[in-house]
C-alpha cells in the first residue's frame, strides 16, 4: 500500500489555527528578503500567472528591480515563469514548503499516523484535505489495493460544489471564505470548465445543510462516473474545522449509505481525531 505525500503550498492555513493577535516583530531585518516575500505575497493571493509590469505596479517596484528579484526566485523555484506567454506563478519550492508548514501542525500529524490503517482496514483509498489559499487541498493521500482511476493526488484540488471533501467545507467554514471559491466554480461550470456534478443556488444550499446535519458528506459516480466518496469533518478544541478525512472507492466496492459500515467506521475515525486535538460536541 502507498503512502503518497510532499511536504503543504502556496501557503495553505488551517483555519482557526493561526495567532493573529501576536506581536509585531521587532529588530532588523533583511530588506531584500522582505520584497521578496512582498512579491511571493501577491503571487499567492493572485492565484494565477502575472505579467512582470503587474508584478511590479502591485509590490511598488519598477520592472527592472522587480525582475532582479524574479530571476533569483527562479533559481530558488520559489517562482516559475511560463515560456510562452512570459508570465509568472509559484514554482514547486513554494508548494514544499507550504505542505511542510502543514505538516507541522498537530492535526495533520495525528491523521497522518493513522490513515494508514484506515485504509487497510476499509480496502479504499484515505485522502487528506484542508482548506487552502484557492479550495479544498489535499495534503496526503493513502493508496488501497482497490486502485481507482481518479486524479488525486497531493497538492490537488477538490472542488466545493461538486464533491463530498467539498461540501464539508462549505458546511462547516465561514461563508466570507467559501463565497469566492463557490462563486468561481460555477462560473467556470458556465464556461464548461469544470467537473460534472456541480450545485448552485438552492440545491447546494439544500445540500450542505444536509451535510451539516448529517455531519457526514457522500457522492455517488461523481464527479468521475465509477469512484464515489465520504467524507467527514476534523475539529479542534474551539470548534473549528481543521481538516476533512475521505474515503474514495470504486462504487461497487464503497457503501455510501451513512448507516452503513464504511460510514461508521469514518466517522469514528473522525470523532476519535476530533478528540484528540480536544474537540467535545
Amino acid at each position: 500500500m502507498g503512502d503518497n505525500k510532499i511536504d503543504p503550498a502556496s501557503a495553505i492555513p488551517l483555519y482557526g489555527g493561526e495567532d493573529s493577535d501576536a506581536a509585531p516583530l521587532k529588530g532588523r531585518g533583511v530588506q531584500s528578503v522582505e520584497i521578496g516575500g512582498r512579491l511571493l505575497g501577491i503571487l499567492a493571493q493572485q492565484g494565477q500567472p502575472m505579467m512582470l509590469r503587474d508584478l511590479a505596479n502591485q509590490a511598488e517596484l519598477t520592472p527592472g528591480q522587480a525582475h532582479a528579484y524574479m530571476t533569483s526566485l527562479r533559481k530558488l523555484e520559489m517562482v516559475e515563469q511560463e515560456a510562452g506567454s512570459g508570465r509568472y506563478r509559484l514554482g514547486p519550492f513554494a508548494l514544499q514548503l507550504g505542505l511542510a508548514r502543514l505538516r507541522g501542525s498537530d492535526p495533520y500529524r495525528l491523521a497522518a499516523e493513522q490513515v494508514a490503517e484506515l485504509a487497510e482496514r476499509l480496502n479504499l483509498m484515505v485522502a487528506i484535505t484542508v482548506w487552502g489559499t484557492h479550495g479544498p487541498t489535499i495534503v496526503l493521500v493513502q493508496e488501497s489495493s482497490n486502485y481507482i482511476h481518479a486524479n488525486v493526488r497531493p497538492g490537488g484540488m477538490f472542488t466545493v460544489t461538486g464533491t463530498a471533501t467539498g461540501k464539508i467545507f462549505a458546511a462547516w467554514l465561514p461563508t466570507k471564505l467559501v463565497e469566492p471559491v463557490i462563486e468561481a466554480e460555477l462560473q467556470a461550470a458556465q464556461k464548461g470548465w469544470s467537473d460534472v456534478g456541480a450545485l448552485a443556488g438552492d440545491a447546494l444550499a439544500r445540500e450542505v445543510n444536509k451535510v451539516k446535519r448529517d455531519g457526514i458528506a457522500a457522492t455517488t459516480d461523481l464527479p468521475v462516473p465509477g469512484i464515489s466518496a465520504l467524507s467527514a469533518p476534523v475539529f479542534n478544541h474551539s470548534g473549528h474545522l481543521q481538516l476533512a478525512i475521505t474515503v474514495i472507492g470504486p462504487t461497487r466496492k464503497i457503501d455510501v449509505a451513512f448507516n452503513g459500515p464504511h460510514a461508521s467506521a469514518l466517522l469514528a475515525f473522525t470523532r476519535r481525531l476530533s478528540a484528540q486535538l480536544g474537540y467535545s460536541a
